[in-house]
């Protein structure tokens, strides 16, 4: 897992623009209401990580974890003798068109142990995401879908459902954070009135606004974990006008400080 380490601590500190990520902390760290919106495939490279606020699902180190489109996830990621470290691949809905329609799924997660043959593959991943164009990152991620079927985890073909129309919401509001669309823009891209969006929205148990502040607060969650921007420019990134409102939003949700979350990704001074 070493050489794997490496190159995507590599690739992601030259790129910001990839088709993986990489989540990396030195101290604990504790996170509820994680929101899962797209298909997740966590990779852990270092330390282990478990879901559930009982830490019902443990994922030790050299293992995956796939995550549908489940509703907000507990996490904790506990760092071995060094760090934490993984590798985070986010699937479209279409990258599932590779397999034939399945019966409902069982589960809205599964794991699994990285064998030499899904490391080898994950390093090619990494490799090739550093100089492929964009438009072809699905053919890639469609490449570690069909492995994993073929590895015999099956329920690949079956876990993911279509989207509904809260996923559909948050994927437009995802489009540009830092000018937010009001509910009536959304809705007539949707073909809809505000009323029924809003109607609609409400049968699935949710709201514009709830989508709209876990859209951004979900980018600011992986700019906290993914780079060392000032906390002030990704509260601007996110749409919000000052770091303070962030703060606020964000300790409500996910039950930590962006500074505190950001602190668990450094040593501890005297280190």
């Amino acid at each position: 897992m070493k050489k794997l380490i490496e190159t995507a601590k590599r690739i992601a500190t030259e790129h910001e623009a990839l088709p993986f990520a990489v989540y990396s902390s030195m101290q604990e760290q504790c996170i509820l209401n994680v929101p899962v919106i797209k298909p997740l495939l966590i990779f852990v490279l270092s330390g282990r990580k478990a879901l559930g606020e009982e830490g019902e699902l443990e994922c030790p180190s050299g293992s995956f974890i796939f995550l549908s489109n489940s509703p907000d996830v507990a996490m904790r990621n506990i760092p071995a003798e060094s760090d934490y470290f993984a590798l985070l691949v986010e699937f479209s809905y279409s990258d599932f068109s590779c397999f034939h329609p399945q019966g409902r799924r069982e589960s809205s997660s599964f794991q699994g142990i990285i064998d030499p043959t899904l490391e080898a593959t994950l390093q090619q991943f990494v490799e090739w995401s550093e100089f492929s164009p964009d438009t072809l990152w699905h053919v890639r991620r469609q490449e570690l879908l069909q492995l994993l079927y073929h590895l015999g985890h099956h329920q690949v073909a079956s876990i993911v459902e279509p989207p509904t129309l809260s996923h559909q919401v948050h994927s437009i509001l995802c489009e540009n954070l830092a000018h937010p669309l009001a509910a009536s823009e959304l809705a007539a891209r949707l073909a809809m009135s505000e009323s029924t969006l809003r109607r609609k929205l409400g049968v699935e148990g949710t709201s514009f606004q709830s989508l709209r502040d876990r859209a951004a607060l979900g980018f600011g969650l992986h700019l906290i974990q993914s780079t060392f921007e000032p906390i002030g420019f990704i509260a601007e990134r996110c749409g919000y006008s000052s770091q303070s409102r962030f703060t606020e939003k964000f300790k409500q949700l996910f039950h930590v400080t962006p500074t505190a979350l950001r602190k668990t990704r450094m040593r501890e001074s005297g280190e």
